[in-house]
Formats: structure tokens, C-alpha cells, sequence
């Protein structure tokens, strides 16, 4: 995605000012907005809740798993040392794209089966479009399956609050977060970490146990200046920075916090102009999103088919019930027939601009590539706190696993996800936290 700059929503969407208790009073500079945060009342905490400890789960969009190494991005490599690293990366779900892996986090389940298959898609059964510049799409529940894990929580008694996440905005399994904000990418980064410190000083009752804060760098700066590029640098020392003040206030609240730092996907430098396959097979009556094809009767789709499967080495094509298993992405109407796989980190697209409007060059860096052809792809794991063990480091694991060994560290009775507790097993104390009730 290029950036969260370039668009959660295509205009800021207006702020519900959350004021009640003074929360932000004093803890954001006066030239600076303050976060929309919006509250949905869901009770107190219950009495397990309560004793449970907390969970910051924080994203640096685009952190490729090599640049804090590369950087020495000082505060990232610290919590990795007192606390558990995945030194040669964690694993994306295909596509490596924004919104699919932030709600695969979230969810424990590939894109294909919670979803959200792309940033932007087609539903034949809906007969309607999803992208993340559309507000209504964005916060609309019916688009999202599985469980996220604010939803989990909620449902088991524990309150939990978002500073922006992919589907955060919606009510899916019933529940939005007690607290949440509406993204805009106006608001400072400070202004966010300010946020989640204020939310841990709440009232225990009120308290939310599980929060997220979210951040677009250096997936921006990744996506115009490329991966390798002085911009991109500064930006994960930038974002390195923000996570270290956000460490020392954790720690100063005295709080049982398990901080958790991920990231979506990688970035690779790009290494070609467009593709566009409407310059190959006549996608005429084809519904389009990007690279995915939406065929509307089995003979155009066999024949765009026919016409892709030879048409260039940049690109492999499949029927969609043939595309490869360890993909996961055969089983979803959303992905498309034909099913169109870069071979290596070039720019594809279904169709041009339409005609007399200007075209534009691909953004000099990208993701999306399957990350077991593309090792920049993958994204980047720490995770540092009083359940987990100390200076542990995990081999590459899929991020589906993420899903039950956050449940776990909350407490909460998970239910059955694509991903395994016994991946990460290994790197928790296990202090015998009885789950919530």
C-alpha cells in the first residue's frame, strides 16, 4: 500500500472528540490535533478481566526484517534482546498487502478466509467493491469474517481500545472496541503514543487491557523513494524513536504490559514499468481491481486464461481453484478467476487509465509478492514483557500464529483459526494467568 498517507480514507474523516475525564488534557502539544477517539459502552471490566495483564500491540507499516538491523534501530533491537526476535523476519500471509495482513493479525486467519483478499476487490456474490479509500466499505462489518481479537475481548469481558487498525472502525462478531479512532492521517505520531498512555491510566474499571496503535512509516517512504532510499532510512529511525518513548511510558506506568511490535509485510525495490494485462487478453465484460480479474461467465474466463498462461515471464497465471495451496488464496470468490502471480517484483495491473486521462509511473518501491519468492517481503516481530521469555529468538513463522499466542496472553479462550499457540509456545513464561470468563 503506499502508505497510510496516501489514503486509510481519501479525505480525514471528522472527529468525535472523546473529552470526558480530561484524557488527552495537557499530554498533546496545543499546536497539535488531538486523536478522534470515539467510546462504545460496554460495561466495566469484569473481575477476571481485571487481572489480567495488558497487551500495546503496535505496527510499523512496511518495517521490512531487515531494517532494524540495517538501521540499528536501537530501541526495536533492545526489546528484542530482552525479549523474544524473530531476527530473520515473520512470514506475511499472500498477498503481502496492508489491509489483508493487519486483519490477519487480528484474526488469525488467512485473507482468503477472513476476507479482505486485497486492498481493493470485487465481491460477485455482493456485486459490490471494497477499497480502503471508502469510508462506507471501511466501517461496514459484512465485508470482515473471523473473530478480531478487540472482539474476542469485548465478548469475554475485557474492554480494549484501538489507535487505528484495519477493520477497527467496523462492528464485526458483534462488538467495535470500547474505544477507537476514526483513521486520519493528520494526527501526529506522539499524539498517538500519547493516546495509548492515557488509555492506561484510566480507572481499573474503565481500563482497556488490549490496544493497538498503528503507524504508517516507512511503508510510505518505502513506496516513493524505494526500500534502499536515504528517505526510507530516516523514517525507520523516526518510527524506532516513537516505539522507544512508547516503551519508557509503558514502563513507567508500572503496569503488567506485554508489548508486542509487528508489521504487515516488507518492501522491495520495483523492477519494471506497468504490465497491464488488457494489452494481453481481452478483458472485455471483466469486473477489475488491480491485478485481480473478475470473469462473469466460466467461457471468458477460461479464455482470458487461455491468453495469460503464455503471455509474458512476469507473471504465472492459474485457475483459481489451481493456484498453488501454500498461497492459501484458491478458495475465495473475492481473489478473482483468472488468478494473475507476479514472478518477481514487477508492477501489474489489470487495465490502463481510461482514455485522454494521464497515466502514472509504479511507485519506485512495492509489496503484495509472495513472500517464499521475495524474502524482502517479510515483516518484522519484537515483543518484550513480563510474560515472555528473555532473550529468546524464534526462526520465520506465518503470522496467522500470532492470533492465539495474543489470546493467550490475554487470558482469552480463542477460538480455532488457522494459526497454532504451539508456534510461539515457546516463548512465553506461562505464569499460569487463568484465561477470562
Amino acid at each position: 500500500m503506499r502508505g497510510r498517507a496516501a489514503g486509510w480514507f481519501a479525505s480525514a474523516v471528522l472527529a468525535v472528540w472523546l473529552t470526558a475525564g480530561g484524557w488527552l488534557a495537557g499530554q498533546v502539544a496545543h499546536n497539535e490535533m488531538a486523536p478522534p477517539v470515539v467510546h462504545v459502552d460496554h460495561g466495566a471490566n469484569s473481575a477476571a478481566a481485571r487481572k489480567a495483564h495488558y497487551v500495546v500491540l503496535v505496527s510499523l507499516d512496511g518495517f521490512r526484517w531487515d531494517y532494524a538491523k540495517r538501521e540499528g534501530a536501537k530501541h526495536l533491537l533492545e526489546i528484542g534482546k530482552e525479549g523474544v526476535w524473530a531476527p530473520e523476519g515473520m512470514l506475511p500471509s499472500f498477498p503481502s498487502l496492508t489491509f489483508p495482513n493487519h486483519y490477519t493479525i487480528v484474526t488469525g486467519l488467512y485473507p482468503e478466509h477472513h476476507g479482505l483478499v486485497a486492498n481493493s476487490f470485487y465481491d460477485p456474490v455482493k456485486q459490490a467493491r471494497y477499497a480502503i479509500s471508502d469510508t462506507k466499505a471501511v466501517t461496514d462489518g459484512s465485508w470482515y469474517g473471523g473473530v478480531p481479537l478487540w472482539s474476542l475481548a469485548e465478548s469475554q469481558g475485557m474492554r480494549t481500545a484501538c489507535m487505528f487498525w484495519p477493520g477497527s472502525e467496523a462492528e464485526i462478531a458483534g462488538f467495535r472496541p470500547t474505544y477507537y479512532a476514526h483513521y486520519d492521517e493528520k494526527i501526529s505520531e506522539e499524539a498517538r503514543v500519547a493516546q495509548v498512555l492515557e488509555w492506561l491510566k484510566l480507572p481499573e474499571a474503565e481500563r482497556p487491557h488490549f490496544i493497538t496503535l498503528y503507524f504508517s512509516e516507512p511503508d510510505h517512504e518505502g513506496h516513493e523513494f524505494g526500500p534502499d532510499a536515504p528517505e526510507t532510512r530516516a523514517a525507520v529511525r523516526k518510527v524506532d524513536g516513537l516505539v522507544g518513548k512508547l516503551k519508557a511510558g509503558l514502563d513507567a506506568s508500572k503496569l503488567p504490559v506485554d508489548l508486542v511490535v509487528v508489521s504487515d509485510h516488507g518492501m522491495v525495490k520495483v523492477a519494471s514499468e506497468w504490465i497491464t494485462l488488457d494489452q494481453f487478453a481481452d478483458l472485455a465484460g471483466f469486473e477489475t481491481a488491480g491485478p485481480l480479474l473478475y470473469g462473469k461467465t466460466e467461457a471468458d474466463r477460461e479464455r482470458v486464461y487461455t491468453a495469460l498462461k503464455k503471455a509474458a515471464p512476469e507473471f504465472k497465471v492459474y485457475r483459481r481453484k489451481n493456484v498453488p495451496g501454500d498461497l492459501h488464496f484458491n478458495q475465495n470468490e473475492r481473489e478473482g478467476d483468472p488468478v494473475v502471480i507476479a514472478t518477481g517484483p514487477y508492477a501489474i495491473r489489470a487495465r490502463g487509465p481510461e482514455a485522454g486521462k494521464p497515466d502514472r509511473k509504479p511507485t519506485a518501491g512495492a509489496h503484495g509478492y509472495d513472500p517464499a519468492l521475495m524474502p524482502e517481503m517479510k515483516a518484522s516481530f519484537f515483543a518484550e514483557g513480563p510474560d515472555l521469555v528473555a532473550g529468546k529468538t524464534v526462526l520465520p513463522f506465518e503470522n496467522v500464529n500470532l492470533y492465539p499466542w495474543l489470546a493467550h496472553l490475554l487470558g482469552l479462550h480463542a477460538p480455532k483459526t488457522d494459526g497454532s499457540l504451539n508456534v510461539l509456545a515457546g516463548t512465553l513464561r506461562d505464569d499460569g494467568a487463568e484465561p477470562v470468563q
